[in-house]
């Protein structure tokens, strides 16, 4: 008796849960391939899909993030400190797509493009770990560091012993790191730096407490370092050894870029915000924003972004980017699940004549990705797309290069946790140079890479062709 009670009330429970959460879904999610695959995992498993459903369905900052959030540097730079420079307006020559793409990029991130930075790549771990502790060496008034992962191992360590050598030297030294991906950093190397006079905090705290509050899955995935306002760092290369992941994937394979020029304000200025965002507080200015002088004649465009801003616009960006090749579109990325406004413009690209080369690893740290973007890159394949899997490791480069003509790179994928999750930083590159030396770096990776061929996509009726097929379906929700 007690067994048939139970059992109706399970049953009653799952057809309550599926009504109520069907129009709340439906409403409340604009994307129908959203909504859908919330569906199926509701109507699938009720109970699990509702728990899911709470704690990662919604975008949720915290009351106190949305709080802060508004006051954006419009608000502070007027005050606090000096204004951004206006920066580069589209020159005469550039073409209606150039300058819509130029004024997309303003919208997004609020930066225009500057002129005169110089921009240095590194794909060796090791060299931008050393270039980045020589800078710290030679600071003489702050060093900002905001990092999605900070590890407690001998590159963390190697850094942090440059910021303690800092601070005994006066040097304001402050260090912003993700609560999830630092949260090792954070048991016992932030205490000694801490111990040391270094201000350390976390982004975006994760406790069972704030689960009715903030999703915990949203987390700040930049990668910055800025060292006296004049020399920046970002790409997406995290302070840890690069073998940490090499249980699935290998060792990790990065990109890091140290630039110099106006650029660095603006990078700087996302550096305080998210700096301010955490801890509600705002540095002096004095040091913060050094004279600049050009340095180079690099064009660079900073697009930072995340869950508080417009993710769609983001989107738009990088699909605008891709009808604007006339040539070839080149990605390489660790993480390959497209929406379907880029999948349907490289799929368009493809059929058009345009040479679409997508250079990933064949596995990753994340199976279920892994198995959803194998859907995609076999669909793009048989459109003529080039896919090469790489090697040597884990590819976790982020690069994108257009032609001759643009670029990007930073700490996005093209997946749709970047586009709507994560807090991104990204650059965009308008300079020929530049972007030349980042394509034969997307070269080298290739080099390093084999062909995708018939054996590498998984026959529909096996295992395997199940689980790209499954996990396709969730491709909205990872």
């Amino acid at each position: 008796m007690n067994l048939l009670f139970w059992t109706k009330l399970l049953l009653i429970s799952e057809w309550v849960i599926r009504l109520v959460m069907l129009p709340v879904i439906v409403i409340r999610k604009e994307k129908p391939a959203t909504a859908l695959a919330w569906l199926a995992v509701i109507f699938f498993e009720p109970w699990i899909g509702l728990v899911l459903y709470l704690f990662l369905g919604e975008i949720r900052l915290g009351r106190r993030r949305l709080a802060l959030r508004p006051r954006r540097r419009g608000e502070f730079t007027s005050s606090e400190y000096p204004e951004i420079e206006p920066g580069e307006a589209p020159s005469e020559t550039a073409s209606a797509s150039e300058t819509m793409l130029l004024e997309l990029s303003q919208q997004l991130g609020g930066f225009s493009a500057v002129r005169g930075n110089t921009a240095e790549f590194f794909i060796d771990p090791d060299r931008a770990i050393e270039r980045l502790t020589a800078d710290i060496d030679e600071a003489q008034d702050h060093v900002h560091l905001l990092f999605y992962i900070y590890g407690d191992d001998w590159v963390g360590r190697q850094v942090g012993e440059a910021l303690v050598r800092a601070r005994r030297r006066g040097v304001i030294c402050r260090v912003l790191a993700d609560a999830i991906g630092s949260r090792k950093f954070f048991r016992r190397l932030a205490r000694w730096l801490q111990s040391e006079g270094i201000e350390v905090y976390p982004a975006l705290p994760a406790t069972l407490w704030r689960l009715p509050f903030a999703r915990l899955d949203i987390r700040n995935h930049r990668k910055l370092a800025i060292i006296d306002g004049r020399t920046a760092y970002t790409g997406s290369q995290n302070i840890i050894e690069p073998t940490y992941g090499h249980r699935r994937g290998g060792p990790w394979h990065d990109i890091m870029a140290r630039l110099t020029g106006p650029v660095v304000w603006q990078l700087q200025t996302v550096f305080l915000e998210d700096w301010f965002h955490e801890t509600g507080q705002l540095p002096e200015s004095t040091g913060l924003f050094p004279p600049q002088q050009p340095s180079g004649d690099v064009m660079i465009q900073v697009v930072p972004t995340g869950p508080d801003l417009p993710t769609e616009q983001f989107q738009d960006l990088v699909a605008r980017t891709f009808f604007m090749a006339q040539k070839q579109i080149v990605i390489t990325c660790p993480y390959f699940v497209p929406d379907e406004a880029m999948l349907l413009a490289l799929r368009v690209a493809a059929q058009g004549g345009v040479r679409v080369l997508l250079v990933v690893p064949r596995r990753t740290d994340h199976p279920m990705v892994d198995a959803a973007g194998m859907f995609y890159l076999e669909y793009l394949h048989r459109f003529g797309a080039e896919v090469y899997f790489y090697q040597p490791g884990l590819l976790h480069s982020k690069t994108l290069t257009i032609d001759d003509r643009l670029a990007m790179f930073g700490s996005a994928n093209y997946d749709i946790r970047s586009f709507e999750l994560n807090f991104e930083l990204n650059l965009l590159l308008h300079s020929p140079e530049a972007v030349g030396e980042l394509y034969r770096l997307q070269q080298y990776y290739c080099s390093q890479s084999r062909p995708a061929c018939a054996d590498d996509w998984p026959r529909p009726v096996s295992l395997q062709g199940l689980k790209v097929h499954f996990a396709k379906l969730l491709s909205p929700l990872l």
